[in-house]
């Protein structure tokens, strides 16, 4: 995994989605966030760290939890009663 800028949507680019579309986008970012934690395992169980790399790719994956959790509350969001 060596591009670190992946195809995030924002909210302006969720709008006008359909729920499937929203679960597609959902479950692809989560699969990628998942990807990105087991290289950063993968990583630290070498001993070789290039801790730059480390530290981009934890961004990347603190921006995808965002983005899923952003996208979880488009599809089921919170309703004061």
């Amino acid at each position: 995994m060596d591009d670190f800028t992946p195809d995030m949507p924002d909210e302006t680019q969720t709008d006008g989605l359909s729920p499937d579309e929203l679960q597609t986008m959902l479950k692809r970012l989560r699969t990628e966030h998942r990807a990105i934690d087991n290289e950063l395992k993968a990583i630290s169980e070498t001993g070789v760290t290039d801790m730059l790399k480390m530290r981009r790719m934890k961004k990347v994956k603190l921006a995808m939890k965002d983005r899923i959790s952003f996208l979880e509350n488009q599809i089921t969001p919170d309703i004061i009663a």
